[in-house]
């Protein structure tokens, strides 16, 4: 109801309020976030899973990623500032977590442990992540 208030009036009255109404719908949006976490070493099969979870969530969910539902982050735990992060999805290694976010509070997330099985095989790793994030999308509906 406040919302629509807010939309007639900013209609009637003619004002361009720019990103502003983009950045108010966002916040009452419902989104999932994909975090990528890692630390500061890094070998060559860390950043395997780190390129992976890239390209599976970029090249298969372009709209979703320029709509806002979706984000993909890349977190270094050990960086000042991102230490809590390891507490809270509970984070022993490097990891693919899918965070559910309603109106700007996260509801529920999930690791995505079996990256580590799929690392070997790229194909099998992309289509385990892109079948976990469509589940996702739909459940954040």
């Amino acid at each position: 109801m406040k919302k629509t208030i807010l939309t007639l009036l900013i209609t009637v009255l003619g004002i361009n309020v720019g990103p502003l109404s983009c950045a108010c719908a966002q916040v009452n949006a419902t989104k999932v976030t994909a975090y990528y976490f890692h630390g500061s070493v890094r070998c060559p099969t860390c950043r395997a899973l780190e390129q992976y979870s890239k390209e599976a969530i970029e090249a298969n969910f372009k709209d979703a990623l320029a709509s806002g539902k979706l984000e993909f982050k890349v977190v270094n735990v050990e960086d000042k500032g991102n230490e809590h992060f390891a507490k809270e999805y509970q984070l022993y290694t490097k990891s693919l977590i899918l965070s559910f976010v309603k109106e700007g509070k996260e509801t529920q997330w999930k690791n995505l442990g079996k990256i580590w099985e799929y690392v070997g095989n790229k194909q099998r790793f992309i289509e385990y992540v892109k079948s976990e994030v469509i589940a996702a999308l739909k459940e954040a509906q």
